[in-house]
């Protein structure tokens, strides 16, 4: 190969790195220009052309917005953490104003929201001593302190409920109905699903305090049963004749299939919207992006993955796409 010189050298530099190329398609990338002063509606729009986590959030409020506008049966999906945090009550003006109608999420998810009516929770701190919470009786979920007499008065709460119905065979969402009936609190988000009339669906109610509830209660009474078959029959069977479904699901594990799952038998909801903070390399259900259900049919036509904290984006997505 012959030497090249200093000027061969610049001209092949030159010829890889300042190519010319086609023009992209798109948005022009800008953010908000606060020289025109704070508004916080046109700053979340600036969101669509800043590029990265903002665009998809931009684009998950779209989604939802188009959800709303084509009347489609929207299902909502959450972890238990988000309950233990501020989103309960954002979630309880959702079931509030009938803005959703179908809950799906977990037994902590289903306990602290009713845990709170009886007790609150206070902010401490990520670093925080396990060992010390532990001697004080303070259960801590991240940077959320939760005494544990706030669970002493759940179990005082719910036992004459599962007494008075412990001749019937009940699905947990009948279980969460009677509750929300029982708890007559307008804080609450499942006295809305029963006073407006939205299934809560909870396929894993025995794993948190309310399956210890269960637990207790059962070994007193053997005969008690709560059937989950009437529940799988009915969120299914939600999904099927639907004219347009969407699904917002916040966060991971075993809701979020559940209600992908459900959607399959229509092959997909039209629309759909995942906030959450994993990643799909280990295989998950809870990292994997919209395409990988799509390969199964539990999603088909509009998705968005937004990569980030839902107790930080789901605020803002409420604010722009349900008012």
């Amino acid at each position: 190969m012959p030497k090249l010189n200093n000027s061969n050298k610049t001209d092949v530099a030159r010829k890889n790195i300042l190519r010319e190329s086609s023009e992209a398609c798109g948005l022009t990338i800008k953010g908000y220009d606060f020289n025109k002063g704070v508004d916080f509606s046109k700053l979340i729009d600036s969101f669509s052309s800043t590029g990265f986590q903002a665009s998809n959030l931009s684009q998950a409020i779209e989604l939802i917005k188009k959800m709303r506008k084509e009347k489609a049966f929207i299902y909502l999906g959450y972890t238990s953490n988000l309950v233990t945090s501020g989103l309960r009550d954002i979630f309880r003006y959702l079931a509030e104003h009938k803005l959703v109608d179908v809950i799906v999420t977990t037994a902590g998810g289903i306990e602290e929201d009713f845990i709170k009516c009886l007790g609150d929770f206070k902010l401490g701190e990520f670093s925080a001593s396990g060992l010390k919470l532990r001697q004080k009786g303070i259960n801590r979920t991240g940077n959320i302190f939760v005494p544990n007499s706030r669970y002493c008065r759940f179990e005082e709460w719910i036992m004459p409920i599962l007494d008075k119905h412990k001749d019937e065979i009940l699905t947990p969402s009948k279980l969460i109905n009677i509750m929300g009936k029982e708890i007559g609190n307008r804080e609450s988000i499942y006295y809305w699903c029963w006073k407006n009339n939205i299934p809560v669906y909870c396929p894993a109610i025995t794993d948190g305090s309310l399956g210890d509830m269960i637990y207790f209660f059962k070994m007193k009474n053997p005969g008690f049963n709560i059937d989950v078959t009437d529940d799988i029959v009915e969120i299914n069977n939600s999904t099927i004749g639907k004219k347009k479904t969407g699904v917002i699901i916040l966060g991971g594990g075993i809701m979020k299939h559940h209600i992908c799952n459900a959607n399959m038998f229509r092959n997909g909801p039209d629309y759909a919207v995942y906030i959450n903070s994993q990643q799909e390399f280990d295989g998950s259900d809870t990292g994997a992006r919209p395409d990988e259900a799509i390969s199964w049919g539990k999603l088909r036509g509009e998705s968005v993955k937004v990569y980030g904290d839902a107790t930080i984006l789901f605020p803002l997505a409420v604010a722009k796409a349900f008012f």
